[in-house]
């Protein structure tokens, strides 16, 4: 079993008890809480660090408040620092994991993730438009936006896992892809119901659009991938059904889901697993690229084109923002400049639909399967549902109907207030997808892979992700997106 399918197991579970999927949504409510702190007028989180675009390093951090310019930039990324490893740290200890390894871990692995991220901040990386590098007085630039960053990280993880093996196990204890991106869904609820109040029309198109897309994505998907896996490649029922679920759209979560759903052995669902992770390192580099050169004149179908065909939750929602971020420099670069939130709302959209889906998916296989494959007294039960049903969507959904709420419903203070509070909020959205994109690097150790004689596997995933998943996931977000246009800034 490989090295990236042991960490894989470890921190993905579907036992109702405290796990990391409980532990991300007490997380991420609690920093939504602390954020609503500034409605009253107390700060509680303005020291967080943000980084701009700059030249000069000594410009590149600062605190996210005006009133806690005093910190400085130095200042504020080690409280930032500080407050993550005590939160985590304890949650750690909850889960029964070694809270003085996980220590020492996540301090290498942040600085390395926050170094990425300043690096991609550099502005011959990050700045889009001619007025920004005439500012920096730069005469070229990648264009990347500082989310360029996020690649960094990845790349970082990357160079981490293959050259440096040791050290990636070193780090195991504070690679945990699952809890950072969970934790970033949450706190997402609040900017998505700031971004969807001010047009509420379009967001509840959005959301029917994205329910239609994936249901009707699902199904064609799994039919044809369980067909590739069972008849091109010979694969057993056992290995077929988490394959069609991994690969299909639902990845790590659906492959785990469905492989305990149909009782199959522990390895099975592991080594799917494994390869979801690895193939969306690959989709991650390439797809928001594509979008940028193909789709920026449509940008919520190149949304939906992330969240349908990046199978993790981690890579999906932040392939989704920098998806966005190169979207909206390419189109400011025409003049075209779309309010932002919209494209990343549409990627998690989609993937919280998809969430939702695994339950009841899993019930649906594990009862054809209890009751008509593999007869026997273990049969499947409704409460499998619930069972399996990922609870961090529970937490995304009570920050957006709070922040909904005090965005249409509370004082016009309060609303105006809102998204300051969100903004705060959203610095550590920013980190966690942060330290998700290293994690992923580091866990894809791709010789690993090759020695645990992963091609067969491979080649199935292969064959129908590129030669079939990507492309009619494109055509399904084309068919319900196009033409819907986030709105203008003003």
């Amino acid at each position: 079993m490989s090295d990236i399918a042991v960490k894989t197991t470890n921190h993905v579970t579907v036992k109702d008890r405290l796990t990391e999927d409980w532990l991300s949504v007490a997380i991420g409510l609690l920093v939504f809480a602390l954020a609503l702190f500034s409605l009253s007028g107390v700060d509680l989180l303005g020291w967080a660090v943000t980084t701009s675009v700059y030249t000069s390093l000594s410009q590149a951090l600062a605190p996210f408040a005006k009133g806690y310019a005093w910190l400085g930039g130095g200042a504020s990324l080690f409280a930032t620092y500080a407050a993550l490893l005590v939160v985590l740290s304890i949650g750690v200890a909850a889960l029964g994991g070694d809270v003085r390894k996980f220590v020492a871990a996540f301090t290498v692995t942040f600085a390395i993730a926050y170094a990425s991220w300043i690096a991609g901040s550099y502005a011959y990386v990050a700045a889009v438009t001619p007025a920004e590098q005439q500012k920096f007085g730069i005469a070229w630039s990648l264009k990347l936006t500082n989310e360029g960053g996020f690649v960094v990280a990845l790349l970082a993880g990357l160079v981490i896992a293959n050259l440096f093996p040791r050290f990636a196990e070193w780090l195991k204890e504070a690679i945990r892809p699952e809890l950072y991106i969970k934790i970033a869904i949450v706190i997402l609820g609040a900017t998505v119901a700031v971004t969807a109040a001010g047009r509420l029309n379009l967001a509840s198109s959005i959301l029917i659009r994205g329910a239609a897309a994936i249901i009707e994505a699902y199904l064609i998907y799994w039919a044809v991938v369980y067909f590739v896996a069972r008849k091109w490649f010979g694969f057993s029922r056992e290995w077929s059904v988490p394959l069609a679920s991994g690969i299909s759209i639902c990845g790590v979560a659906a492959a785990i889901a469905t492989g305990g759903a149909i009782r199959a052995r522990p390895a099975v669902p592991v080594l799917v697993s494994s390869l979801v992770v690895v193939f969306a390192v690959v989709e991650v580099l390439i797809l928001p690229f594509l979008a940028q050169t193909f789709l920026w004149q449509e940008p919520l179908v190149a949304g939906a084109w992330i969240g349908l065909a990046v199978k993790t939750d981690g890579a999906a929602v932040a392939g989704g923002g920098i998806t966005e971020a190169l979207i909206t420099a390419k189109a400011a670069a025409e003049g075209i400049k779309y309010q932002p939130g919209w494209i990343l709302a549409t990627t998690a959209t989609v993937k919280v639909f998809i969430d939702i889906f695994i339950g009841v998916w899993a019930f649906i296989l594990g009862y054809i399967w209890t009751n008509y494959i593999d007869k026997g007294p273990d049969k499947a039960k409704p409460g499998e549902i619930w069972q399996r049903f990922p609870k961090f969507i529970l937490g995304f959904v009570v920050v957006f109907a709070i922040s909904l709420y005090l965005a249409l419903g509370a004082t016009p203070e309060i609303a105006k207030a809102l998204p300051a509070a969100a903004g705060e909020a959203n610095v550590f959205r920013v980190i966690f997808f942060i330290l998700t994109f290293f994690s992923i690097g580091v866990l894809s150790d791709f010789r690993k892979l090759w020695q645990q004689g992963f091609g067969k596997l491979a080649a199935v995933y292969f064959v129908s992700l590129f030669g079939f998943v990507i492309w009619v996931g494109l055509l399904i977000s084309w068919l319900f997106f196009s033409g819907v246009k986030p709105p203008l800034a003003s």
